[in-house]
């Protein structure tokens, strides 16, 4: 009966998808879904995007292992992202009217940086939308008691996802984004209330988790464990903010208000929801603790789903399920969206000027079908879980696009070689630092974020003496 409903559940889903593609005629339909969407839709779609498997699968499981200390990038900085972009960001990029974040970096920096940001966009999105194509592989596994295998429940799922992706576009991510934003929303309320009785009361599992230590969050007062706990958090803070599936949620907005209101209330009702998960897993340590240890050190992430299924009734599996699906399904076709816009806008096209609207049309869904099975192979061979395949997500951008983002929003003095060199310093320093010390007291991010600044910095000012002297 759930494989049945959860099969019923992806056809009417799709093909809600697929009718609202009937209403994109142009790119701007496609990638920013006309600039039309009211506050509503695009809060549900901030949220929606956001709210994904690693909230309901990755983070709980972390949380289990590691508490609050472990999952400072997500929902941590994930959520503070959402929040500095709606107060600092939204309102700027808007006024700009652009198709693609990496339309920012060319107008502001040139070419050749649009070039190397879009590239370091694009990649930073492989594991992002693996992560999600590998939950989809799990969830087909679970809910069908290993009828359908994980390789093929990660097929399904991301050709199905692919299918009104493909032709629907931003259109079809909003709206499917809106009615899924409430079946995850009661889903996770009714699963809470339904498990939180036969753990023995909300308070019974917040006391047993305090006394475990899980609510500790702050590093030990060493330097080591301080530095590596603030690079953890501005990773995904910092490092998600210049992200294309973020840019398209503000420029979708219906004006500039709403861009910036949605992107607040997004993230805050993604960072008070993030914790119904983790509550959902250590009920589970009360309710079925040999379930915990057969799963905690093997496979973590099918603690909170076998929990559900063997312990719920089931019309409880089938709202958790739901709303499961719903979460990665969104988060899926927002990040399947985001980065084959941006590279056939921003690399695709600049070899092509004189492409028509259309013509760019036909390619960006091309890269959402190239893109599809790029990211569902990563995903079948990754062994990455799905926590770290998305908090990784984000270093390149971090070292590579925030500086450049941040400094040609709100300093004037920023300047093409400092973009080049900012890109440039913070992606070389970064990957060398990987290679070379990994695991040095200063990880590798936040160096490569450090030699983005100075190279942000140096280059321009640079150019501002040459030019004082030329006068």
């Amino acid at each position: 009966m759930l494989l049945w409903f959860v099969v019923t559940y992806w056809i009417i889903s799709v093909a809600i998808g697929l009718w609202v593609a009937l209403r994109v005629h142009n790119t701007a339909d496609y990638a920013a879904a006309g600039h039309s969407m009211p506050l509503y839709v695009v809060t549900a779609t901030v949220f929606a995007t956001w709210f994904g498997s690693e909230t309901v699968l990755g983070i709980p499981a972390t949380f289990l292992k590691e508490g609050l200390h472990g999952v400072v990038a997500d929902p941590f900085g994930s959520s503070l992202c959402l929040i500095l972009v709606g107060l600092f960001f939204a309102v700027p990029l808007y006024r700009k009217k652009l198709l693609t974040i990496g339309d920012f970096y060319r107008h502001q920096y040139g070419r050749a940086v649009e070039v190397m940001v879009t590239i370091c966009i694009v990649i930073s999105y492989l594991g992002w939308v693996a992560a999600q194509i590998k939950a989809l592989g799990l969830v087909f596994n679970v809910v069908s008691d290993d009828m359908i295998s994980k390789q093929t429940g990660m097929l399904v799922g991301a050709a199905t996802v692919m299918i009104y992706t493909l032709f629907g576009g931003m259109l079809s991510v909003a709206i499917t984004d809106f009615i899924q934003m409430i079946i995850i929303m009661l889903g996770m309320v009714y699963i809470a209330w339904d498990l939180s009785g036969t753990a023995g009361g909300v308070g019974a599992v917040v006391q047993h988790a305090a006394a475990a230590g899980k609510f500790n969050f702050w590093p030990a007062p060493h330097l080591a464990d301080v530095i590596g706990f603030f690079a953890a958090w501005i990773t995904m803070m910092l490092g998600s903010i210049p992200q294309q599936d973020v840019f398209q949620r503000v420029t979708s907005s219906n004006n500039e208000r709403t861009a910036r209101n949605a992107s607040i209330l997004g993230g805050s009702l993604y960072f008070l929801f993030a914790f119904i998960p983790m509550f959902l897993a250590y009920s589970a340590t009360l309710i079925d603790p040999a379930l915990v240890s057969r799963y905690l050190d093997t496979d973590s992430q099918l603690i909170l789903p076998k929990l559900i299924l063997e312990h719920s009734p089931v019309f409880a599996q089938v709202m958790f399920f739901g709303a499961l699906l719903s979460a990665i399904k969104s988060c899926a076709s927002a990040t399947l969206l985001a980065p084959s816009v941006t590279f056939a806008e921003n690399v695709v096209r600049g070899f092509y000027r004189q492409m028509t609207d259309d013509q760019l049309l036909k390619v960006m869904r091309v890269v959402v079908l190239v893109f599809t099975v790029l990211v569902t192979f990563i995903a079948i061979r990754s062994e990455l879980s799905i926590f770290k395949m998305v908090e990784n997500a984000y270093k390149i951008t971090l070292v590579a696009a925030f500086v450049p983002l941040a400094f040609g929003v709100y300093w004037k003095r920023a300047t093409p070689l400092g973009g080049l060199l900012s890109v440039t310093f913070g992606a070389t320093v970064w990957i060398l630092c990987e290679l070379l010390t990994p695991d040095a007291i200063v990880p590798p991010q936040l160096a490569g974020l450090l030699a983005s600044l100075a190279g942000m910095i140096g280059g321009s000012l640079a150019v501002s003496r040459k030019r004082l002297k030329a006068a």
